[in-house]
């Protein structure tokens, strides 16, 4: 079945982790348009696979990488172990902030719960409060509003401004991200049986691989991908359970010519062992 993006009339119902306000849905928002979206929570990123393999959403966002606190490793197991496909990706700068229940100092505040991945991205903060406890949570937005649900004083979160709008909590402090260009890639999952129309040529493929025991695999197909001019833009490698010292191979490549990235693939092969494409699709744009 072929199926455009945006379809005029269509609703997308996209599933996210997190609930509203969270960056999941900041950028599902950005991605698809606010028009026509309707968005389907999920506590975590297995509980988002399940949504869709089980049809309960169109499609999916979830993070993958962060500038600052890295890959999230546990995500290419997922995305490797299912039957959905890369259709995009898109680049969303991330302002954390710290919100509480109006009216209060950040000597009164104790303990603070947000996302393991926020927390590594604020941390520099932190350490100028050592009375104050990082607790880590399922996601930012919940954190805020459990805050809200249960009026706890003295508890922070970590969150977006659109949570804290949302759930009535007051910004303590803004932007207490370490790295102010603090970027995450979120990519964007379909079932593989369906057919994507783009409205643009595929420019970028996510590919998964592992390599035989052969001395120097992995730097020849590096010199293929760089004979052919094809840019690796990510390299990622995750263990192979069970098998010491073997992994896969995560690469993102970006390509001009898309009859020359297919010759590189051919001639990439003999050297893998479960090569597979992940997606092809459009690079990107980057959302301030």
């Amino acid at each position: 079945m072929k199926h455009s993006i945006g379809t005029p009339g269509s609703v997308n119902r996209v599933v996210i982790q997190g609930g509203a306000g969270a960056f999941h849905e900041i950028a599902a928002l950005h991605y698809f348009g606010r028009e026509n979206i309707e968005i389907v929570p999920a506590l975590t990123f297995k509980d988002l696979f399940q949504s869709l393999k089980y049809q309960h959403a169109d499609y999916g966002i979830m993070a993958i990488e962060n500038m600052v606190a890295g890959s999230i490793l546990p995500n290419y197991n997922l995305l490797r172990t299912s039957n959905l496909k890369i259709i995009g990706e898109i680049y969303l700068r991330i302002i954390q902030n710290l919100v509480v229940l109006p009216g209060q100092t950040i000597d009164q505040i104790t303990e603070v719960y947000s996302h393991p991945m926020a927390i590594l991205q604020c941390q520099p903060f932190f350490e100028e409060y050592p009375h104050i406890r990082l607790i880590e949570s399922v996601d930012t937005a919940l954190s805020a509003k459990n805050i809200a649900d249960s009026k706890s004083k003295g508890i922070g979160a970590i969150a977006s401004a659109e949570a804290a709008q949302k759930y009535g909590l007051e910004i303590l402090n803004a932007s207490i991200e370490s790295n102010k260009m603090n970027y995450t890639r979120f990519l964007i999952l379909a079932d593989k049986e369906e057919e994507i129309e783009f409205a643009e040529p595929v420019n970028k493929s996510s590919l998964q691989f592992a390599i035989s025991h052969e001395i120097g695999c992995l730097a020849k197909i590096l010199s293929i991908f760089s004979y052919f001019n094809i840019n690796l833009s990510k390299i990622q490698s995750i263990p192979i359970v069970g098998k010491e010292w073997e992994y896969f191979f995560y690469v993102d490549v970006e390509f001009s010519d898309y009859k020359i990235y297919k010759h590189a693939l051919d001639s990439v092969m003999p050297f893998t062992t479960e090569l597979e494409v992940l997606g092809e699709y459009h690079k990107g744009k980057s959302i301030v």
